[in-house]
């Protein structure tokens, strides 16, 4: 659900009283629409996330800040160099419209006062955030509209600033609840929530149907509504009224232990088949509901060309292995070759040159009669030689198909669980760590500018157990095979999805017999970590790691092992975000 004016008129007062007064210290600029502001202020530090996404716009303080790239655009040098040292000096937001103003105020390079605003305007597919001067005219937008257009609007350096036309709807902050409801009863053949929707200002989907639960149980149409139901409506209003004052509780929606939506009150719409967790920010709120669905569009796009590269390397590989089973079947008949030549080496001096066929008893099937083809130009010794020659052709095939097979389904192995990291990938570093380790195995081209500066590679993912213990997971097929073959002391317990692909888990049990719980603990973690993560039950095996082996052949994170057992687990995100040592 996007971000909709009621709750974003709590959240901008709630991120008033956090961040004005505080002073810009660092811009970071995570993706090419998002920004992270580091502020501090005598209360200590935050972070404020900005994002003119066109999916998911929004704004709030947040732990969760991704990571951030190698080089700086363009635009993020732009505001590091006019918004670094300002100080916030207000956040207010355009009625109850999604557009948000911050106010900052500093210092040029000579040291005379500046002032700046921050016009952050949150509308899916139209979300957008320019820099603007003390007389409104644009610096700078990160979405710029095309001068070419014949639209009133244009956001770009150099003009003045306007701000999204207003639609013609009711701020039920300065509106009475008569006024609201007698333009909700000019649309009488509207269900009442299309109706909320079309009158007043700010209100969401999810807000307008709860509305219509409160007042009539459902969703009816307008001019069907009894007087008792238009008084409740009226008392539904006021109710919405006091939580924009302040009595709200931040909400958030999960069905299937997935985020379902957001909302500052209760919702009851859903019965008992969506449960609800309460926040004690709306910055932590939001935040929360985001911050996967934002990290994965965020890994996709940053990864989509070298998923798409693999998905092509991958499909390249099974078509080579289908094509080199296909050639192993033909060589099955190599028997029938030799036995075609034995048999006319035996019966050479009773054949005659010239023969299209030869018509033999085969003493290996019975004495039946068999027909043999024969080239008419050559002898029968040379017919014989000619089958044996095609027998010996396919019996060496057979032996390097029989090698080339198994190297086909090490490659595909390989690839796809270098597709599934990936898609699991946590930020730039991990996407530029798999990059760099396909570039090693030969799959994607080494970067020709050796100045381009490289991520450090991060350390495992760790995880800590209920009973303390430590539990590491590997990022990338490298990480991987150190830590099953270096990290891992040999009685050390190790998991692994059985049959997908996923990361390697270890278990530092410095000895210990580990206890169930942490067990079928890691067991998950291998199971979330994977490309089963989305699957109702997986079978996870485990071992210590003295039992893994190197196969011959085998590319990096490969590994066997005879001596395992098998647990059957349900992923559980939660249960991992909770044990993830952040």
């Amino acid at each position: 659900m996007p971000l909709d004016g009621f709750t974003l008129h709590l959240l901008t007062d709630e991120l008033k009283s956090s961040c004005v007064g505080s002073r810009i210290e660092k811009i970071h600029m995570p993706a090419k629409d998002e920004l992270v502001f580091h502020l501090r202020s005598r209360q200590g530090q935050n972070k404020l996330f900005v994002s003119a996404s066109s999916s998911i716009p929004r704004i709030n303080l947040t732990s969760n800040a991704p990571e951030n790239p190698g080089s700086p655009p363009m635009l993020c040098m732009f505001l590091r160099k006019h918004l670094t040292g300002c100080v916030i000096t207000d956040i207010e937001q355009r009625e109850l419209d999604r557009t948000v103003y911050i106010s900052l105020s500093g210092a040029n390079d000579i040291g005379d006062p500046v002032s700046f605003t921050l016009a952050l305007e949150i509308m899916p597919k139209h979300s957008n955030l320019a820099v603007i001067n003390s007389e409104g005219i644009i610096l700078e937008a990160l979405k710029k509209s095309d001068p070419s257009s014949e639209e009133a609007r244009h956001v770009l350096p150099g003009f003045k600033y306007l701000p999204p036309p207003a639609q013609d709807k009711l701020n039920i902050l300065e509106i009475s609840d008569e006024e609201i409801i007698e333009k909700i009863k000019l649309q009488p053949n509207a269900l009442l929530s299309s109706a909320a929707l079309k009158t007043l200002q700010g209100v969401s989907p999810l807000i307008a149907r709860e509305t219509a639960y409160e007042v009539c149980g459902g969703d009816v149409a307008v001019g069907e509504m009894t007087p008792v139901q238009l008084d409740r409506l009226k008392t539904a209003l006021g109710s919405m009224r006091k939580a924009l004052g302040g009595e709200c509780k931040p909400t958030m929606l999960i069905s299937d232990g997935k985020p379902l939506d957001f909302s500052f009150k209760d919702i009851k719409q859903y019965g008992f088949a969506v449960s609800s967790k309460e926040y004690d920010t709306f910055s932590e709120l939001i935040d929360g509901f985001y911050s996967e669905k934002s990290l994965t569009e965020r890994t996709l796009n940053q990864s989509r060309e070298m998923q798409k590269t693999l998905q092509s390397l991958i499909a390249r590989s099974k078509r080579k292995l289908e094509a080199r089973k296909e050639e192993l079947e033909k060589c099955a008949d190599k028997e029938r070759l030799r036995i075609y030549a034995e048999l006319i080496l035996s019966n050479q001096y009773s054949l005659q040159k010239g023969s299209a066929y030869y018509d033999l008893e085969n003493y290996y099937d019975g004495y039946k009669t068999v027909r043999i083809a024969a080239d008419p130009a050559l002898s029968p010794s040379a017919n014989a030689q000619k089958y044996y020659k095609e027998y010996n052709k396919l019996k060496n095939a057979e032996k390097l198909l029989d090698g080339l097979i198994e190297e086909s389904k090490i490659e595909t192995e390989y690839l796809e669980s270098a597709l599934d990291l990936a898609k699991r990938a946590r930020g730039y570093s991990d996407i530029a760590q798999i990059k760099a380790e396909l570039a090693e195995e030969g799959y994607l081209k080494k970067g020709k500018n050796k100045k381009d500066k490289q991520p450090k590679a991060l350390p495992p993912v760790k995880y800590v157990s209920d009973d303390g213990y430590t539990i590491l997971v590997g990022r990338n097929n490298a990480q991987n095979e150190e830590l099953s073959f270096k990290t891992a002391a040999k009685d050390d317990s190790w998991f692994h999805v059985q049959s997908f692909s996923g990361s390697h888990v270890i278990v530092i049990g410095n000895g210990d017999i580990l206890p169930e719980s942490t067990c079928r603990q890691a067991a998950v973690i291998a199971a979330c970590n994977s490309s089963a993560a989305d699957s109702s039950l997986v079978p996870v095996d485990y071992t210590v790691a003295k039992e893994l082996k190197k196969p011959k052949g085998g590319k990096k994170g490969m590994v066997i092992y005879h001596t395992y057992n098998t647990m059957w687990v349900k992923p559980d995100k939660e249960l991992c975000e909770k044990l993830l040592q952040k």
